[in-house]
């Protein structure tokens, strides 16, 4: 049986995208194919290393607090997108599922999730600082901003929930 948009939850569909984003692009392969192969004095080079900020990786040389940190991060954007989703009320508001509350409340989302996600983990890595913190979450926003349209086009004719 083929799913419809009558089944799509607006939170469920953006959840999903925000978990592929950060499962296809901040995957260490995808970290290092950027890294190598794109120059980031060029718009589409600085796109694509953007697109894998919320990196994770099995493996480093880095501390193990800073390795948890970054693997912490990419989980928190998924998590956070889910609860943003979930808590703003643009699409609760909105008359007709697919209007543009709906883009807008999922691009914020995950605006604000790239924001908090790193805010959080820079205060666990090894050696914070609140500058670092306020840096780190100033990056995870722009992220956000930059990449958040796929979110915000993923929750695009969702349901808010049940109905």
């Amino acid at each position: 049986m083929a799913l419809t948009n009558r089944y799509k939850t607006a939170t469920g569909a953006g959840t999903l995208a925000a978990l592929i984003l950060v499962l296809v692009f901040g995957s260490p392969w995808y970290v290092d194919w950027a890294r190598d192969n794109t120059d980031p004095n060029t718009a589409g080079g600085w796109f694509l290393r953007l697109l894998s900020w919320p990196s994770w990786r099995f493996d480093s040389d880095d501390s193990v607090q800073n390795v948890v940190a970054a693997d912490l991060r990419a989980i928190l954007v998924v998590a956070l997108t889910a609860l943003f989703l979930y808590l703003l009320p643009g699409s609760q508001l909105a008359r007709a599922r697919g209007t543009l509350s709906q883009f807008f409340a999922g691009w914020a989302s995950y605006v604000f999730a790239g924001a908090f996600a790193a805010l959080l983990t820079t205060l666990i890595q090894a050696d914070p600082t609140l500058l670092g913190a306020f840096q780190a979450a100033g990056d995870g926003a722009g992220y956000g901003l930059f990449v958040g349209w796929v979110i915000g086009l993923a929750t695009l004719g969702g349901w808010r929930g049940r109905r």
